[in-house]
């Protein structure tokens, strides 16, 4: 199939813009959802490889370990179909308190031979409060195949010292519908927003959040929602140390490393300069980075890894640096839709040798 993808397919999609072949991709993805039996044999196929065993983490049962990365269903339109593909747990978003349209068009890239992109989206969604209705009408917690991750982030209309207020905003109205949520302080294409990896913006965000969070599960009477903090791979050991106190210090649940990085490659000088880099070329920064929380932390924070996950063995590579659980987007533009169940089922033939 991936030979397929690769000769065949992947060239026609490659005549397209790559936001028109990601449309299209999300469009298809949706539209599976509408062929139930279709979708429930691929289900059977891809989504529980043999000789897997279900993985638990923060409180929630993982079919698999492998997850869709935030940035491809930014608008909650096609994750109910993402297990037919092999992924055991999807994050959507990211996701504003307010709607917003995103950066100017074009504002994303490919560049095959790098087997690497670079975006520049902004956030495009149509904000928390459309979210939630839209969610609403989906399955509920407890009831999924496999765990909902939502990503939130700050709008880019909200000024840096009211983030706070924009994130609490988003978190009151989805919380209702995340098994988990995920706090996007990192990404490249929102103005000012990685200034909130500072330690006192963090620090307040973060306390703030949790919180909340604690103040809700005390009114209804219900579990804490877990909480994830996305970061840079941009940022020094000295700045990680900092942020994995605050972590700690307020009981967030672990970390998702990494986002895009704003570096770019030797000899790539014909890549945008603007927005973050995906693929291959961030692989190596952010197993540093995992590697680095793994061993800071003794372990004790869960770590989902992401970044350039375009080989089975990488997502290998990021389980023996101490992730949990890996995610991946970019990966699939290069190697097809089933990809990830690929990866999936060379994750679980490495459980299988573990007993």
């Amino acid at each position: 199939m991936d030979i397929f993808y690769e000769k065949l397919l992947r060239p026609l999609f490659f005549t397209q813009s790559a936001e028109a072949a990601h449309n299209h991709a999300v469009f298809a993805l949706r539209l599976l959802g509408y062929l139930p039996p279709l979708k429930r044999l691929m289900e059977w196929r891809n989504l529980k490889p043999a000789h897997s065993k279900p993985l638990s983490l923060f409180g929630l049962n993982f079919p698999n370990a492998v997850g869709l990365a935030a940035g491809f269903d930014k608008n909650a339109l096609c994750w109910q179909s993402a297990g037919a593909l092999g992924f055991g747990h999807v994050e959507i978003g990211t996701i504003t308190l307010h709607a917003q349209p995103g950066n100017p068009k074009p504002r994303v890239f490919r560049y095959p031979e790098q087997e690497a992109a670079v975006n520049r989206y902004g956030f495009p969604n149509d904000g928390a409060e459309a979210l939630a209705r839209r969610l609403a009408r989906c399955p509920a917690k407890g009831r999924r195949r496999f765990p909902l991750g939502i990503n939130i982030g700050k709008s880019k209309i909200t000024p840096l010292e009211e983030a706070h207020e924009d994130y609490i905003g988003s978190f009151r109205l989805l919380a209702d519908y995340a098994d988990f949520m995920v706090v996007n302080i990192s990404s490249p294409n929102t103005p000012g927003l990685r200034e909130l990896q500072g330690a006192d913006l963090l620090s307040g965000l973060l306390g703030a959040l949790q919180a909340e969070n604690r103040a809700r599960a005390t009114r209804l009477q219900v579990a804490r929602v877990p909480i994830l903090l996305k970061i840079a791979p941009d940022i020094s050991f000295a700045q990680l140390d900092t942020i994995l106190g605050i972590v700690t210090e307020s009981g967030f649940d672990g970390i998702v490393a990494t986002n895009t990085t704003v570096e770019r490659p030797e000899g790539a000088e014909a890549m945008e300069s603007t927005g973050g880099l995906s693929g291959r070329p961030l692989l190596e920064k952010a197993l540093g980075i995992v590697r680095y929380i793994a061993h800071a932390s003794g372990g004790k924070i869960p770590i989902i890894g992401s970044g350039g996950i375009c080989h089975v063995k990488d997502a290998g590579r990021f389980m023996d640096e101490g992730a949990s659980l890996v995610q991946l987007y970019t990966g699939m533009i290069f190697r097809g839709p089933f990809f990830p169940a690929e990866v999936a089922r060379s994750l679980a033939w490495r459980q299988r040798e573990w007993v």
